[in-house]
């Protein structure tokens, strides 16, 4: 696990462009945190560091954002809303582990049994009024994704 803390909300889109840069495409990435805790934020440095120009928004009552990066597409999921997985669940397995996406989840209880074994958790905890600090839990075949990360 690696613990890094995070001065403000532009620390943290500069750190999750860092780690957009590293992505190859077939990655997924769980985002753990409490409401406002920076999660969009985090996306939103994470499609620009991967080439992305499109317009990150959260996609709390969409489901599903897809952003068009540089070499593979990121699909942004926010299950807050939901009670029950369903359909979502399906459209979900599409993406997972398919090189041409970077699959990235909020709220993923409800799909947690979907989930690959090898995914990366990145959990947020707000501190001040500003700060955060971030715990990730990646496992070391998805460690060059860490690589060069500064904040």
């Amino acid at each position: 696990m690696a613990e890094f803390e995070i001065a403000d909300l532009r620390a943290m889109r500069a750190f999750a462009l860092s780690i957009g840069g590293n992505l190859k495409g077939g990655e997924l990435i769980e985002l753990v945190s409490d409401l406002g805790g920076g999660k969009t934020t985090f996306v939103k440095g994470l499609a620009e560091g991967a080439g992305s120009r499109d317009h990150v928004s959260s996609p709390s009552f969409t489901i599903r954002n897809d952003y068009a990066a540089k070499d593979f597409a990121i699909a942004h999921f926010d299950f807050y809303r939901l009670n029950e997985a369903g359909i979502i669940k399906d459209m979900l397995e599409e993406v997972i582990g398919d090189p041409s996406y970077v699959t990235v989840i909020e709220w993923a209880g409800l799909v947690k049994d979907v989930l690959p074994e090898n995914h990366i958790r990145l959990t947020i905890q707000v501190v001040g009024e500003t700060g955060r600090k971030i715990q990730i839990d990646c496992p070391p075949v998805l460690t060059y994704v860490l690589k060069g990360v500064n904040q």
